[in-house]
């Protein structure tokens, strides 16, 4: 399996080959994001049961596609911006309180 940063590579490899880096501004990439996973949302618009997962997949991974597009086009780590939301997100829902709740972190 590829790694991340493999992964990172085809996608602007397949971009370089089509010139399409042009069109990647952050703002635009962001944009897709926001698109695309509106495109996500509407496979479950009616159902949370009825779906079709290849569409899931294909909506999916163009939302992925543009939020590694836009972490290549700003230099960020993706593996570090994650892991370091991890790390503030555990601070903010420790195990004992947050276990088995949805309540926001300011109402535990």
């Amino acid at each position: 399996m590829d790694s991340l940063e493999e992964l990172k590579q085809k996608i602007d490899q397949f971009n370089k080959e089509r010139d399409w880096d042009k069109f990647h501004s952050p703002s635009n990439l962001a944009k897709s994001i926001v698109i695309e996973a509106g495109e996500l949302m509407e496979c479950f618009q009616w159902s949370d049961e009825d779906y079709n997962i290849e569409d899931v997949k294909e909506e999916l991974a163009d939302v992925m596609n543009y939020c590694i597009q836009l972490a290549s086009k700003l230099n960020l780590d993706i593996k570090e911006i994650v892991e370091n939301k991890l790390a503030l997100t555990e601070k903010k829902y420790p195990v004992d309180k947050a276990k088995g709740v949805s309540t926001k972190y300011d109402k535990l």
